[in-house]
């Protein structure tokens, strides 16, 4: 008889008991384990995970087998994003003025390729992208945002069939579209609490930095810096810097505004806690027409998992269970292990097609707090 896989499912991480067992390896970023696959976490172990803003973590569980999510890019080349992007952020925070733009120049060849090796992977997996299949922790918000902005912007223009060339320049404006904030005092960009007027007076002109910073460098496109300039612009002249509206903001601003919005809310932040896909899901569509695209917003439904593989869920008809795969293209009607019925678990878990059972839906979410 064959060995049977190691098995998961996604638990939140303040809601974890002590003895629960990793399912997963958890990597700082540089790529280095901080706890391995297997662990029995302690409640000091739990502890430190929470004060690393790690929102989720994989357990092992015994009643699931052969959940396995997957990346949607390598580890190798996630660690050489985020480190070029550190490299080329913090070399540019250290000239301290507007005239750090040859930093840009100098980083633009690789920062180029990466976008190129990040398409490659993309394209190559045919899965739909999920965030939350490798937990890493990060020194710095910026850099680690950047890279996550990028890979969902790419999937939203790769869904949408934008032309590679395009596509370099729409993931180089994602990859740089927050470089301005590193000329904004650290102070206020790490603050806790709520942001004084004149805080986030200094936060919007980001914005404006990164413009001018990526409009000078005569080898990057001028849609780069417009990335950069118009990622918090809205559809009705709700945003920053200018408040422009509607078609004065270019499609590629649009793009980004999505992905930046969905990192931003399903991330932990010190003033906020992450959500989950499907909840970042639910404010992007708060803000259909209004705020967003709703092309853009379909598309990224569908290149993105909302419910991620592992995810513990309850359906409309009481039972529960985990998502186990995912519909291709269809990103919010995923595979479901059930597990449990009529509030008792079964002894032989089943699979249901959300995608062929139309009348069912995902009602909540679940906490996992048994240990394995």
């Amino acid at each position: 008889m064959g060995k049977r896989s190691t098995s998961m499912r996604l638990a939140i991480t303040k809601s974890l008991r002590p003895g629960a067992r990793l399912g997963k390896n958890i990597y700082n970023d540089r790529g280095h384990i901080l706890l391995c696959k297997g662990l029995r976490l302690t409640q000091k172990m739990i502890n430190r995970l929470v004060s690393l803003n790690i929102p989720y973590v994989y357990i092992q569980d015994s009643r699931t087998d052969d959940i396995i999510p997957k990346p949607p890019v390598s580890g190798k080349l996630r660690r050489e994003a985020i480190n070029m992007i550190e490299t080329t952020f913090l070399d540019m925070k250290n000239k301290m003025n507007l005239h750090g733009s040859f930093t840009i120049e100098h980083a633009n060849v690789k920062l180029t390729q990466i976008v190129r090796n990040i398409m490659g992977e993309l394209k190559r997996n045919k899965e739909l992208m999920t965030l939350l299949a490798d937990v890493y922790t990060y020194d710095d918000y910026i850099f680690t945002h950047s890279f996550n902005v990028t890979l969902y912007t790419l999937a939203i223009g790769v869904e949408l069939n934008i032309n590679d060339k395009n596509l370099e320049i729409l993931g180089l404006g994602a990859i740089l579209h927050d470089v301005g904030k590193m000329l904004v005092p650290l102070e206020v960009l790490r603050k806790p609490g709520k942001l004084t007027e004149k805080e986030f007076e200094q936060i919007q002109k980001h914005a404006d930095y990164g413009f001018h910073l990526i409009k000078n460098v005569h080898t990057v496109s001028l849609l780069v810096a417009n990335c950069a300039y118009q990622h918090h612009e809205r559809l009705d002249g709700s945003g920053y810097p200018r408040g422009i509206k509607g078609d004065e903001i270019h499609y590629f601003g649009k793009i980004i505004a999505v992905a930046d919005v969905f990192d931003a809310v399903t991330s932990n932040r010190v003033y906020r806690k992450a959500m989950l896909p499907h909840q970042g899901l639910e404010v992007l569509y708060a803000g259909v027409g209004k705020k967003f695209d709703n092309t853009i917003i379909e598309a990224f439904r569908r290149a993105v998992a909302i419910y991620p593989n592992g995810l513990s869920v309850e359906l409309n008809d009481g039972r529960k269970g985990v998502v186990s795969s995912q519909n291709e293209g269809i990103g919010d009607r995923p595979m479901i292990r059930i597990l449990e019925e009529d509030g008792e678990q079964i002894k032989e878990p089943y699979e249901v097609d959300l995608n062929k059972n139309l009348h069912l839906l995902i009602m909540k979410c679940l906490d996992i707090q048994e240990p394995a």
